[in-house]
């Protein structure tokens, strides 16, 4: 972060199987960080991640942290 601008951060966690997912969805979750159901990470809310988020949004729970 060059600019000094703090982004915020997002808490996502894997709540649901990728079992039967499409291979592109899995692959969006590992990204992610993502592992196990019940795994969490915490990321900058960026498009890039927002964008990600999307893509999954049915097997993930996205948690805003201060």
């Amino acid at each position: 972060m060059s600019c000094g601008v703090n982004m915020a951060k997002i808490k996502i966690s894997l709540v649901k199987s990728t079992i039967g997912c499409l291979p592109r969805q899995r692959a969006t979750v590992r990204s992610l960080g993502l592992r196990k159901i019940g795994s969490s990470t915490v990321q900058e809310a960026s498009p890039a991640i927002k964008g990600m988020v999307k893509a999954v949004s049915h097997l993930v729970s996205v948690e805003d942290v201060k």
